[in-house]
């Protein structure tokens, strides 16, 4: 892993070499992608380093029709979002689990993995193909395991089935699905398998048949995934699923042993415990601060659309697809694809920035050759800026409005001069919210 350096993690006006094309649009990846030469990130065919900025849409196969799925398709390609997590097979949470939209069920006989239903699989690989094209990498869960391994999910008939009908099972996806290179298999779900060989037949399944991909799980709550999942090779990614400190468990990954990449996978979903827009945020720009690979962003009712979900939403999840906390992902994807994100490091003491006060919290990363630096504040009044600890070289600062994506002025600050306090324009940002991103870069 790289080495602490010293300072914030992104920003500033500067093109980045790969993933913002001249006419500002987001380049599509080449899939497969595959785990960058540091083991920090993900890298495309073409070398390009991926970040992972996904969307969840678990029931994104099961609960739509082709249509409503390309209308949803298009409106998060247009939105800056270039990965999804999606459940192959829905067990609950669409309205005709675990039957698709159109009334076919993904088993010929019921949980007889063996046995699959090509109509219901012809419908997966339309969505699956039409991702793809549009360049989203899928994180396709093949059988989502369930809550605590109960009702919600596949782990009780898993179970039940045995290792020999789940590993045909792998065998049927990895021939089926094997050509499509935007697929990451996400096992698990929600839940640390007591029986692991539920979920190993099912990966030797898929990788007997010599078909690709990336591969993770999708832990139970604060499980730590490379923990829980060590010594397996399959293994390409660690993985973070939190309700609690999202920035302090990515960075404790980051920063570790293990030389995976960590994908900020579930925490938050926007209209779910009170969440909103400037929670998400500070979750995804945790994570990225932090360290991580990618993040997830999350939405009721867009992550089971129209099926049966958890908590009660007042939108549809057409009119969900506009929310604040999405229009904010577009603006936190750009500014990062604006700069060299992967040459980033979380400094978690702030190097030379520091909170002016008590209350509010202060995450700061630093490009490595320490000529650029971030910090994302929230309920903060000002930043303190220790000047002297540059030498006398000159400093351009400006702030970023996370909710609306827009930059204010610059000011030039000639170091050397000691502390300098450094206010956002207004104590709230355009969303009436407390967070604000500060972006420093050396100039002379």
């Amino acid at each position: 892993m790289r080495p602490v350096l010293a300072a914030i993690f992104m920003v500033l006006t500067v093109a980045a070499p790969y993933p913002v094309s001249a006419g500002g649009e987001f380049v599509q990846p080449a899939f497969p992608l595959r785990v960058a030469p540091d083991a920090d990130h993900l890298e495309d065919a073409a070398g390009r380093p991926f970040l992972i900025h996904g969307d969840t849409a678990w029931s994104l196969i099961a609960e739509l029709t082709r249509e409503e799925a390309e209308l949803y398709l298009s409106d998060r390609k247009k939105r800056g979002f270039n990965a999804l997590v999606v459940s192959l097979i829905e067990y609950k949470f669409a309205s005709k689990a675990p039957a698709n939209a159109y009334g076919e069920r993904p088993f010929r006989e019921p949980e007889r993995f063996s046995l699959p239903n090509d109509a219901y699989f012809d419908h997966a690989e339309w969505v699956l193909r039409r991702a793809s094209d549009l360049g989203f990498l899928v994180l396709l869960a093949p059988a989502y395991l369930g809550v605590g391994g109960g009702g919600e999910g596949w782990y009780g008939e898993m179970a039940s089935a045995g290792p020999d009908e789940l590993k045909a099972y792998g065998q049927y996806l990895g021939q089926r699905f094997g050509e499509l290179h935007n697929i990451l298999w996400l096992h698990g779900g929600d839940f640390d398998a007591t029986d692991k060989n539920v979920v190993r037949a099912v990966v030797e399944g898929i990788a007997s048949t010599g078909a690709g991909g990336l591969r993770t799980v999708h832990s139970a709550p604060d499980t730590v995934t490379a923990e829980y999942w060590a010594g397996e090779a399959w293994l390409d990614l660690d993985t973070v699923y939190t309700y609690g400190d999202v920035y302090g468990q990515v960075l404790a990954r980051s920063q570790g042993a293990t030389a995976k990449p960590v994908l900020m996978l579930e925490s938050l979903y926007e209209s779910e415990h009170g969440a909103g827009a400037q929670t998400v945020r500070a979750i995804a720009y945790g994570a990225m601060i932090a360290g991580a690979a990618g993040h997830v962003f999350g939405n009721n009712p867009i992550w089971h659309f129209s099926g049966p979900g958890i908590h009660h939403s007042d939108l549809s999840w057409q009119e969900a697809l506009s929310s604040a906390g999405a229009q904010s992902m577009t603006h936190l994807r750009r500014f990062f694809e604006e700069i060299a994100w992967w040459e980033f490091a979380p400094e978690p003491d702030g190097g030379v920035l520091s909170a002016d006060g008590e209350g509010g919290r202060l995450l700061v990363a630093e490009k490595n050759d320490r000529t650029m630096a971030i910090a994302y504040s929230t309920g903060l009044n000002a930043v303190i800026f220790d000047s002297a600890a540059l030498g006398g070289q000159r400093v351009e600062f400006r702030w970023f409005d996370p909710a609306n994506g827009e930059y204010h002025e610059n000011d030039i600050v000639l170091a050397a001069k000691g502390t300098v306090r450094l206010s956002p324009p207004s104590p709230l940002n355009s969303a009436g919210d407390e967070d604000w991103l500060l972006i420093l870069r050396v100039t002379g």
